[in-house]
């Protein structure tokens, strides 16, 4: 390998959190190879996220495989091109942080002289690797995880650090309409996870008292699959709300979350790109651990209930108390403190 002009593949294809999650990752090994050439293969979904990163050479963009479409050749033509792609290269390193069969597909297709990652991967994924590394601490946060395997190329252990190229220069006053001079808080209530959803009457709630005690203007984001949840939650509040649910683009969404003082969601892909522009996160946590994959960084407030039975990791629950139980009081203590921090450092 040059160790000069080192040519590396990240193979981080989903999802939305943990491609922010690779973010620290990515800018240590550019601090590793400076005057390398780096490229990272992606779903074209998440493409969005890495596009005009300033640590990166190249963007390459993956289809989505799901299990029983990896052997029946779905999407021969995006196939077909992007195994083009991958042979045509020869990398000096193929770095496959997702760890799964959908990633080792790519990994044993591109060129590398050295293939790492880590080892007993789900779905032998491992198999495809010529360096194995120890297995992490799955009870990590993933960006320590991730970051890990910088080090063990030889990256220096510097603070984790975020950069994202898209939304710094993205205009939302056509979705903020005189809400852009006030201060913003965002309520993100979607998740694909029918068990992590915290009941709508508690976001009204919430969203009723940040207006009202705080004077602040609330906006509920999310995709066109969150509009229904949104309307519910429109229907309990009685104060003026920006429903932008289905409405923004991921870098309208960026600046969105960008201009908030804060951000209330569940755990979430938002969540996390919140966390990662420097938004202060009040994350409601249920059949998830905040300490694998809760906002990075300081300054956020997780709200949880400490039951038994949770985390679980379970997508549903007949009887989700995690969070019908968790009380917009306990949220609302949570944005207290978030506020009052931001008055006290400002």
């Amino acid at each position: 390998m040059s160790d000069e002009h080192p040519r590396i593949l990240i193979v981080k294809l989903s999802s939305f959190g943990d491609v922010l999650h690779a973010l620290p990752t990515l800018e240590a090994l550019r601090d590793l190879y400076p005057e390398g050439s780096l490229t990272w293969l992606v779903e074209a979904a998440y493409a969005p996220l890495l596009q005009g990163h300033p640590a990166l050479n190249e963007v390459w963009r993956a289809p989505r495989l799901r299990p029983g479409e990896i052997l029946a050749g779905a999407n021969p033509a995006l196939i077909a091109g992007l195994v083009r792609q991958l042979r045509a290269r020869r990398f000096d390193v193929v770095i496959d942080l997702q760890g799964l069969l959908k990633s080792a597909v790519w990994v044993a297709l591109a060129r590398g002289a050295r293939k790492v990652g880590y080892d007993r991967t789900r779905e032998g994924s491992y198999r495809v690797l010529s360096e194995r590394v120890d297995p992490f601490d799955p009870e990590a946060h993933a960006v320590r995880r991730y970051l890990n395997l910088a080090h063990y190329l030889g990256a220096p252990v510097n603070p984790p650090r975020f950069r994202l190229g898209l939304g710094a220069t993205t205009k939302v006053s056509h979705l903020l309409p005189g809400g852009e001079t006030r201060g913003l808080a965002v309520l993100h209530p979607g998740t694909r996870w029918p068990s992590k959803l915290w009941p709508a009457v508690s976001w009204a709630q919430l969203g009723d008292w940040l207006s009202r005690e705080h004077g602040l203007r609330v906006a509920i984001t999310g995709s066109s699959a969150d509009q229904k949840l949104s309307a519910e939650i429109l229907r309990s509040m009685h104060v003026p709300v920006f429903d932008l649910a289905g409405r923004t683009s991921l870098p309208e969404l960026a600046a969105v979350l960008r201009r908030s003082r804060l951000a209330v969601t569940t755990d979430t892909g938002a969540m996390h790109l919140a966390a990662a522009l420097g938004t202060p996160v009040a994350a409601l946590f249920g059949p998830t651990a905040p300490w694998r994959t809760g906002p990075f960084g300081e300054g956020h407030q997780v709200v949880r209930l400490a039951l038994d039975c949770s985390p679980c990791f379970k997508r549903r629950c007949p009887n989700p108390r995690c969070l019908t139980d968790l009380t917009p009081e306990l949220a609302q203590a949570a944005c207290e403190k978030i506020l009052l921090s931001a008055e006290i450092s400002g």
